[in-house]
């Protein structure tokens, strides 16, 4: 039995198909992630195999010993493979040096190739058979949403690059009425689709380049109007058209491949920005279009952010500070992004290792939305070895606070501030955090007394059973290790 080289690429589309499905769900947890990994990696490696084979197989075809053949040419072949090379090197450079605190920024950068990539793909599928072509209403169709989505992704994801990187401000940035100016490109896209698909053939690449231009400026302008506090939502959430992006690419190259795997991106990408939403007990359009952070802006209670409360700050020393941990039964350690930029979880892996050699109960505590990438603290402490099994999500280690002696927060702040539940006038109220406050102690270490990412004060570092140990969080986790060991030599 023979099978053509047709039948063989759909076979190893799905498999691969399938694979990138295993992928999915291997990530879903912490377990099992390196096997997700695993799948995917072999997965895509299958893909761009066959990819190359149907491309190339036209050469070894009888066809083509007698000059009948249409295949590829030399040009051709010297594209791919320079595209293989060339982007190989870059992904395996890119994944050998960058550190895990530039991930967020990477995987941004990443989203916008995905979306030029979804425009360039739509304007050479129109362009492929030369302007007077007359393409199907369907694929008309699917060429105009594919540069829609793709060039809103492109734009929107560089803004989210520059804003993860330091290149732009965290703040919101928008113009004067813009729900009504972002209504009126949406409808101005609309109007310019209805005249791509329907104009004559030579009329129709005015109409899909003024697509391409509103839908950049779209996402220029959504992702400025969102502040930093909900970029790791906006991530996610670019994830999710970055992969509606590269389905409607599979459309215009009837890639069934690409269009599986774009709709898997795409739904994963929706729904663990649901979640995430969930978890700031917010929704996406609020995310999308609260513009949360701005001056006067409304926060999730509908009031405005009120000032930043004042009152006396009690400082500790990390040889203070190391007393109280070899003293306390029960430590919860809280990470946040200022622990990822210090690169200081390699030292707190060992604070608790010793600890943990003293008899002292640890766990860490994971917020949805710590750091600037789902699931970046987790990913974080997976890199220091840390167990899976005393790593807690937010849900399950709540209520294990009014039972800990104490809790160390290193480098967060939003995620651990007591005004998201006791105070309607702050932007953040309403959203869901780690109630460390209701510990015996809380020892916070910050390099000083401003407000975090989200642009808001936190009045825990005020509460009476609040000591602060302030500095650079790897030299005070350094500081707070020597001196942990100090003491316990001691005893």
């Amino acid at each position: 039995m023979t099978f053509s080289a047709q039948t063989l690429s759909g076979l190893a589309y799905l498999v691969a198909s399938l694979l990138f499905i295993l992928s999915l769900r291997g990530l879903s947890s912490q377990e099992s992630a390196r096997r997700g990994n695993l799948f995917g990696a072999i997965g895509m490696v299958l893909a761009m195999a066959v990819t190359a084979f149907v491309v190339l197989q036209p050469l070894f075809s009888p066809a083509s010993e007698t000059g009948t053949s249409s295949g590829p040419s030399s040009s051709a072949i010297g594209l791919l493979l320079a595209a293989l090379v060339v982007g190989g090197g870059v992904g395996a450079a890119l994944a050998s040096k960058v550190a895990m605190t530039s991930m967020p920024e990477l995987v941004a950068i990443l989203h916008s190739f995905v979306g030029a990539a979804a425009v360039l793909v739509g304007v050479a599928s129109y362009l492929a058979n030369g302007p007077e072509a007359e393409g199907g209403l369907a694929h008309l169709i699917e060429i105009d949403v594919g540069v829609f989505v793709g060039a809103i992704t492109f734009s929107g994801s560089l803004i989210a690059f520059g804003k993860l990187r330091g290149l732009i401000g965290s703040k919101p940035h928008s113009l004067p009425g813009r729900h009504a100016t972002n209504g009126a490109i949406v409808l101005a896209c609309v109007v310019s689709g209805v005249f791509f698909v329907g104009a004559p053939a030579p009329e129709r690449l005015m109409p899909l380049l003024l697509t391409i231009a509103l839908a950049l400026i779209l996402g220029l302008h959504l992702v400025m109007s969102i502040g930093g506090g909900d970029m790791p939502v906006v991530v996610s959430l670019l994830n999710s058209y970055s992969g509606w992006a590269a389905s409607a690419a599979g459309f215009m190259l009837s890639n069934d491949l690409l269009i599986i795997t774009g709709a898997l991106v795409g739904s994963s990408g929706a729904i663990l920005s649901i979640v995430m939403c969930r978890a700031m007990n917010r929704s996406i359009l609020n995310v999308v279009f609260g513009n949360f952070g701005a001056p006067g802006a409304k926060g999730p209670a509908g009031a405005a952010g009120a000032a930043g409360p004042a009152g006396t700050v009690h400082e500790a020393t990390a040889a203070q500070v190391a007393e109280l941990l070899s003293a306390a039964r029960s430590v919860v350690i809280v990470p946040g992004y200022g622990l990822a930029v210090a690169q200081a979880q390699y030292l707190v892996h060992e604070i608790s290792s010793q600890l943990e050699r003293q008899g002292v109960k640890v766990l860490y505590a994971i917020h949805p939305v710590a750091g600037r990438l789902p699931g970046h603290m987790n990913v974080l402490l997976a890199e220091a070895n840390v167990s899976y099994e005393i790593v807690k999500e937010m849900d399950e280690v709540n209520e294990d606070f009014p039972r800990t002696d104490v809790v160390l927060v290193i480098g967060a702040n939003d995620i651990v501030n007591p005004s998201a539940l006791d105070d309607p006038q702050s932007p953040i109220y309403g959203m869901p955090v780690l109630e460390v406050w209701k510990a015996a102690r809380v020892v916070m270490l910050k390099r000083g007394l401003a407000a975090g990412y989200a642009g808001v004060d936190n009045p825990l570092v005020y509460r009476d059973n609040t000591l602060m140990l302030f500095g650079d969080a790897k030299q005070s986790v350094a500081h707070l290790l020597n001196a942990l060991g100090s003491s316990s030599h001691a005893a």
